[in-house]
Formats: C-alpha cells, structure tokens, sequence
C-alpha cells in the first residue's frame, strides 16, 4: 500500500473507510493530491474521476440517491468548491446524504494574494446540516525545503506549538470533527462539509500510516410517537368527513402496501399522488393537475379537506399548492423524522416519525369510518377526466404533449425513470406511470443544472437500467455530465428539443416578441448530435409521430454504447395544446 505522506490525509481517508463511504468522486487538482493518492490507493474505494465540478457533485448526488448513504465529492482548494454549490443546496432540500471534501491552503496563505484561494471555511453555511473546519498538521520543519520556509511569525508559532505538544491535540481534534460530520450525515440525511487544509510538499508518499484514527460509530435513536399525539390525532381523524393525503417526493417501496391498502378502503379519504411518489393504487388520484386544474371556485372549495395529512417532500404541482392556500384545510399534518414544511401556510401538526411507524401505530386504532361521499365525488370526476384525456390525444396534433404520452408508454418494465425539471416532469405529471418504474427527479431545488449528471450517476450506481427523460436546455446546460468514463451502455437519454425554454411560453407574458424570445424562451437551433458524436452515443433523432414509435420500438434494445434520442417538436403550438387540455377536459 503506499499512503500520503501528511497524517491529515491519512486521517480523512481512513476515517472514510471506516465509515463506509466506498464511492469517491474526485475532481483533478493540485491541493487535493494527498487525498487523491490516499483514495485511489486503497482498493476499498470506488474511485471517479469527474473534471467538472458541478457535474461531479451532481453524479456523487445521483449514486447516493440510489445507495441511500453518504458518497463524497473531493476537490482542490478556491473557486473549485463553488461549483459544488447547486448540488449541494439539491441535497440539503432533498435529504441527500452528500459528504464534501475540499482541500485548502494553510491559514497564512488565506487573503494574502496567493493563488487559488477564497474563504473556504462554512461557504455553505445555509445550506449545510454542518462544516467542520480540520487543522492543519504542525510542520515537520526538517522536511522543510528551503525555497517554501515557513514565514517568521508562523514558524515561530509553530515552534511554540510543538513545545507546548499540541500535534497530539490537533490530532485529536480532527478525528472528531470528521467523525461527527458524517455521523450527522448518516443520521440526518443530508450533505455536510469537511475542509481539509494541506501544507507542501503534496505528493510525497509513504509505505507506512503513521496514524490510527478511531471510528466513532453513528448512534441511531428509535423514533416513539407519544401516545397522546396519537390520541389526539383519531379524535380528529374520526370526526372529519373529508381527509386528503397528498404524498410529494417519496423513495420506492418506503410505505408499506398494506398501510396504502387501508386507505384505499376508506370513503372519506382522497390520496393525491404525484409521479415522484412511487406509489401506485387504483382507488388513489395521480395526475392532481388533471383532476384540479379545470374546477371552478365552488368545485374547488367542495374539495377543501377538513384533515391535510402531508407525506415526502416537495410538491411539483403549483395549481394544488394555490387551491390549499385559498382554501385551508382545517388542519394540517406532515408525518416526517426530520422536518416539515408550512408549504400552505396552516402547519398545525409536525408529527416526527417515518410515515410507516405512524400508520402502524395509528390505523389500527382507527375503529371505524366515518360515512361520507368525499372519495365517490371525487373518483367520478377523476374518471371522467380520464376519459377526456384519451379523447384529447385523439384530436391533437404533434406536440410535446403527443411526445410525452408516446414515450412514457414505451418505457420497459422495472426501469429506473430520472426525469429532468421545468416543463419534463410537469408534463410527465399528466400521464399514467407504469407502476413497476422508480421514478426520480431533483425537487429539493427544482433546477435544471444537474439534472443528466444526476441521472449518470443514478445509472452507475443502480444494476437497473435508467432511462432519463429531459428537454433541451436542461440537457445543453449540464451537457458536461457526459464527460466521464463510467456510463453505462444501458443508459438511455430522451431529449424533446422544442428549440428553447418552452415552459415559458405556457406562463402569462407577451410570446412571439424579440425579448420574449431572446431573454425569456432563449430560442436556438443546437441539437445533440455532435455531442453524441464527442462522447461515444448512438444517436437518434425523430420529428414527427410515425417516426417516434418507430424508434422507440427498438430504443431500449441492447446496444455497445449508450444511446440518446432527440426528439423535435413545433414550439409555436405546445403551449396552445397545452393550455387548451384542461379546458378540454372540463
């Protein structure tokens, strides 16, 4: 085995290792060469290479959303840790457990002008479950060579440290702060930061540790609901006559069937799912805009719930988050272990569990249902929706809505869905999931900047295929997550490319005008192709519906290299066929 030379190297890797941290994502850099020796080193760890920061912290992100435990992004010092920033905010909203690990210069070397370096120390300060701030080694003044002597104040602080034999004590001090960093990430699910500073010489090496840092296990406290809360809570329950459970972002399998299977049977209970959910049952409401988008106030106010039980995370539909704001639920509840958002302003009830240990300690005492019609009126209407729907499809022409249908239907059984934001997951919305499909999407922030490389490293880190359906400028602007050695053949890519930011010509503003076009829907005439061509894709392009079912018969077939389809839709219509559905609809 050969280690790096510097005990602060030795120490961060090690305690790595120990805490099981086996995927390491590292960006090329100079201060970071202690670390990178250190990790590539040592068979244990699965080591990526990664030159694009953003995109790194994007595929880190995306392997530790399948994995569900913490993978660490490692970096060189200065504007280098910037560009972890969106992933990082991504996971702290999305409860991500993401590790960062940024090499540094020495305290002295800070805001005296020398090259490569900005305050590192808690650069993510809002949007971080923590930072520790790691020492740096006293110097070994015998290995000093002459041209990088220490200052004269530093070297004599150092002097006066190693009187005082404080080594041990730094020692000490960065075994604990990197112990509890992750055990806060492990136990809290969310990204924190490690900063590491590293003194010259870099890339001297060692055949030897000449330090054993202690492992400090993460403790997990069983959550109890107390038995009052619960009490409280079926007083309430057994009283209301029209509940709504609205799930939001929600991993596979995390609730299970036969709790869903309870609610089903219940009259006075509606479940709106949304297609991040992963859940699927017939007596439950996918597709929310469907049903909501096209109800008059009076509709609207008939669907106000005297209960709102929230579960998961973020909300992608807007058109439900106005109807509960208007008209407040009585009371609301969001079951979570770790926090709860006011999202319609009415939070009366944080209830600090997983949904499971709720629903097992709180349907079973529920004796009876209380009669209503909540569900029936509800079901008819959501039934004749579906009808409209299928009608619709059959009068419009080809359009992003006609692409969405035809690719969400072709999709084979038991793949992973990752699907890019803006205009993708919200037409992904309107249509019925094959329920044997993991669907993902990065709601925490809901941004388009890493979206592919998310998807990547989902594809990397999962033995299911992936298939990532996303639109243009999403897939342009993180075209940089292609640019690494580790895609899997499998990979799929469905680009619908309407030559710019279509969503926002569904938003009121003035269209077809030369600001419009330029500053808001950024028009351009950039395809894939080349791309594909730089980084090893099959390439596919479609732009008309005879010629996408086609193509998508022999999509998924098994290929020597992964493949991307673009698909071309007409721009200047989408938004009409769009917004003319849910009239349709009514």
């Amino acid at each position: 085995m050969t280690y790096p030379k510097i005990p602060l190297a030795q120490t961060v890797v090690q305690l790595c290792k120990a805490k099981n941290i086996k995927h390491i994502i590292i960006s090329p850099g100079s201060r970071n060469a202690p670390l990178t020796i250190g990790f590539t080193n040592d068979s244990y760890f699965k080591c990526y290479s990664i030159v694009d920061e953003r995109a790194a912290a994007f595929f880190a992100l995306g392997i530790a959303q399948q994995l569900q435990e913490p993978t660490a992004v490692l970096c060189t010092s200065g504007s280098a840790l910037l560009n972890y920033y969106p992933a990082v905010a991504e996971a702290f909203y999305s409860n991500i457990p993401l590790v960062i690990l940024s090499a540094d210069r020495p305290k002295h070397l800070i805001g005296i002008g020398d090259g490569q370096t900005i305050h590192q120390k808690n650069v993510f300060e809002n949007h971080i479950l923590f930072s520790a701030n790691l020492k740096l080694d006293l110097k070994d003044e015998k290995n000093v060579p002459e041209q990088e002597e220490l200052p004269i104040l530093k070297n004599l602080e150092n002097k006066f440290e190693r009187l005082l034999g404080l080594q041990k004590d730094i020692q000490i001090y960065n075994e604990e702060s990197i112990n509890s960093t992750i055990n806060i990430s492990i136990l809290k699910k969310g990204p924190v930061h490690i900063n590491i500073p590293l003194d010259e010489p870099l890339y001297e090496t060692v055949d030897k540790l000449s330090v054993s840092p202690k492992a400090i296990d993460a403790i997990i406290k069983p959550s109890k609901i107390e038995d009052h809360i619960i009490q409280s809570c079926l007083e309430d329950w057994n009283n209301a006559t029209r509940k709504m459970i609205l799930v939001g972002v929600n991993n596979p399998n995390e609730i299970d069937n036969k709790w869903l299977d309870e609610l089903a049977e219940d009259d006075s209970v509606i479940v709106f799912t949304e297609t991040t959910s992963n859940l699927h049952h017939p007596s439950f409401f996918p597709s929310i805009d469907q049903i909501i988008a096209p109800l008059s106030s009076d509709e609207q106010k008939q669907l106000q719930p005297d209960i709102l039980i929230t579960l998961g995370g973020l909300i992608v539909s807007k058109k439900i988050k106005q109807l509960l704001r208007k008209y407040k639920p009585k009371q609301h509840w969001h079951i979570d272990s770790k926090m709860a958002n006011d999202t319609f302003f009415c939070l009366n009830n944080h209830i600090e569990t997983t949904p499971n240990q709720f629903f097992e300690a709180f349907l079973p005492k529920v004796t009876h249902y209380v009669k209503s019609n909540y569900k029936t009126i509800w079901t008819n209407t959501k039934n004749t929706r579906l009808k409209k729907h299928k009608d619709y499809l059959e009068v419009i022409p080809y359009s992003d809505f006609t692409v969405f249908n035809e690719i969400l239907k072709a999709i084979p059984n038991t793949y992973i869905l990752q699907v890019s934001n803006s205009s993708a997951i919200r037409y992904t919305q309107l249509f019925e999931i094959n329920k044997s499909l993991e669907v993902y999407c990065n709601r925490g922030t809901s941004g388009i900047d890493g979206s592919t490389s998310t998807a990547v490293g989902c594809a990397v880190a999962n033995t299911k295929p992936t298939v990532f359906i996303t639109g243009d400028l999403s897939f342009l602007y993180d075209s940089n997550a292609l640019w690494n050695n580790y895609i899997p053949k499998s990979f799929r890519v469905i680009v619908v490319n309407n030559q710019g930011g279509g969503i926002f010509r569904i938003l009121p503003g003035h269209k077809n005008t030369e600001n419009f076009n330029t500053y808001f829907e950024t028009n351009h005439n950039h395809t894939a192709e080349h791309l594909c061509n730089m980084y090893g894709f099959k390439y596919e392009s479609v732009s008309n519906k005879e010629d996408l079912k086609a193509s998508l018969k022999s999509f998924y077939t098994e290929e020597d290299k992964p493949k991307l389809l673009e698909i071309f839709t007409p721009k200047n219509i989408n938004d009409e066929v769009l917004l003319n559905y849910f009239e349709f609809i009514k």
